[in-house]
Order: C-alpha cells, then sequence, then structure tokens
C-alpha cells in the first residue's frame, strides 16, 4: 500500500502515514498539492496531510487543497509531536548562527527562539526533517535544525535541546486522503464524524447562524468550525466543519440536506472514524 506525504524520510508526516497504515509503503514528495495530486492519479492509495496543530493552529494551505482537488478524508490520526534541536557532531549551541525548520515548527517553538538562541538567523524550510537532510549537507558547521528526533538519527545529526515545543501538550492533526469515488474504510469501533464545505447564501438573512442551527435542531454535535477567504469573492468566506456522525445516516442526511438550502457549493469531504491519539512514547492515548 504507498502511501504520499509531504516531506522527507524522518518527517511527522511520515510517522503518522505509519500509524494509519502500519504496512504501507511511504512515499516523500516536495509539496502538500504533490500529495493532492498523486491521491487523485491513483499513483498511491492514500496519501496524509496535516490539517491543524494545538499551538500553531491550522494548516490553512491544506483546507483551501481540500475543495480544489477530487479526494475524499478517509481517516485521521493525532500525534503529540516533540520537537528537537539539532545539528552535525561538535557543534554547540552558542555557535549556531542559523536554525531551520518547517514554518509550523518555528512557530510552535517560538519561545524556545526567543529565549536561548535570539541572535540565530530563523530560516523557514519545506520540512522538518528536509532541514535535517539540508544542514546534514552543509559544509560548515553554524546551522541547526529543528525536527524530530527520528530526522536526526536518518542524517546523523545530534540532538542539542530536546522538547523546544512551546507547550508540552503539543499534538498536530493528519488527515488521510482517499481518491474520491474510492471504496469507504469498513466499519470500526470508533464513531463517525464527518467534514463538509459550503458558502453562504447572501440572499438569506442570518445564514451563517441558521447553517449552524441544522445542526443543532436535531442533537448533533459540531466539532469544529474554520473559515477560509473565498477566492475571486472579497469579503465572503467558505466554512468547513466536522460534525458527528456518518453522512449515510438518516438524521444527518436530513441535517445536511437542510443546509443545502441556505448555501452554496456544499461538499460533503468524507465521513470517517474519530481518530486515535499517539503520545511522545507512541503510546495510543485513545
Amino acid at each position: 500500500m504507498k502511501v504520499a506525504f509531504q516531506g522527507e524520510i524522518g518527517a511527522f508526516s511520515e510517522e503518522a502515514a505509519g500509524r494509519l497504515y502500519p504496512d504501507c509503503r511511504v512515499v516523500p514528495v516536495p509539496a502538500m498539492e504533490d500529495v493532492f495530486q498523486a491521491v487523485e492519479a491513483r499513483t498511491v492509495v492514500r496519501g496524509i496531510i496535516p490539517i491543524e496543530n494545538s499551538l500553531f493552529g491550522s494548516v490553512h494551505i491544506n483546507y483551501d487543497l481540500l475543495r480544489t482537488h477530487q479526494v475524499r478524508i478517509a481517516g485521521e490520526v493525532k500525534l503529540r509531536i516533540r520537537h528537537f534541536l539539532m545539528a552535525k557532531p561538535g557543534v554547540r549551541l552558542e555557535g549556531i548562527q542559523r536554525v531551520l525548520s518547517h514554518p509550523q515548527a518555528l512557530g510552535q517553538c517560538q519561545t524556545f527562539l526567543r529565549e536561548k538562541l535570539s541572535w540565530s538567523e530563523v530560516v523557514p524550510t519545506y520540512d522538518t526533517a528536509g532541514a535535517a537532510k539540508l544542514i546534514a549537507a552543509e559544509a560548515g558547521f553554524t546551522s541547526a535544525a529543528i525536527g524530530p528526533a527520528r530526522a536526526a538519527k536518518e542524517y546523523g545529526l545530534e540532538i542539542l535541546a530536546t522538547d523546544l515545543q512551546s507547550h508540552t501538550l503539543n499534538y498536530t492533526r493528519f488527515l488521510a486522503l482517499a481518491p474520491r469515488d474510492a471504496v469507504r474504510p469498513a466499519p470500526t469501533k470508533n464513531p463517525l464524524k464527518t467534514s463538509v464545505v459550503f458558502a453562504l447564501k447572501k440572499s438569506i438573512p442570518g445564514a451563517l447562524f441558521k447553517s449552524l442551527a441544522v445542526f443543532f435542531l436535531r442533537e448533533i454535535d459540531l466539532y469544529k468550525v474554520e473559515s477560509r477567504p473565498l477566492i475571486g469573492r472579497p469579503g465572503d468566506y467558505l466554512f468547513y466543519l466536522d460534525v458527528a456522525g456518518d453522512s449515510a445516516a438518516p438524521l444527518l442526511q436530513r441535517a445536511l440536506e437542510h443546509l443545502d438550502e441556505l448555501t452554496t457549493d456544499l461538499r460533503i469531504l468524507g465521513s470517517y472514524p474519530h481518530g486515535e491519539t499517539w503520545d511522545g512514547d507512541q503510546k495510543n492515548l485513545s
């Protein structure tokens, strides 16, 4: 089973792929959109993307790509994210002039960077493990990377500092993507949730309130509401919802039919099991 993820071997997304699909063959790709394209083209069976972090918020590009690509959400997993400072053997903290990592990781570690490496240049890169790979290939000894411990092992780096994240309870939620018409996964012990995206009809006063009320009136839980600007329509927004239940269940079907009357461009992104949570010691907390 081939599973695509953005980044290099050793990245957190690779770990997420292994948690969801333990026997998979991972396929690293350069950009987030490449994951979506690989799933659409069926060169892989699944794709793994990060969607939100408990410290640094949503990965907005992936919300936008969910709407513009013909994929559906087939699963999720939550990983506890621990960041490590790594460099070539012999490098010391006081000698570090540049720190490389993915912007999300840099944001999650901003307190450490401000207090312990305030003199260093912070350089955003395409991936945490990719930052480690770049450091390992450099000729100099004045750069460091922030990323997972396994990336240090993968690229022969030494860990100089541990647990750089600004809060110990740092979790990232990853989604598994499948082709739009893929067979739905077999039932699991975990209850299902459904993700949808829509725009509001301008002609309906209080449309946002009414769109959320279709779930409240049927006592259906809302887990998350995310808004994104609607490209080409300044001042208008797309809304992403995660709600309890299976889109094929009669109660949620009626709610979505009601929602369709109030909105435009309504799209069901997928119904999938609640994801398991893994802590830093790789223990399943679910």
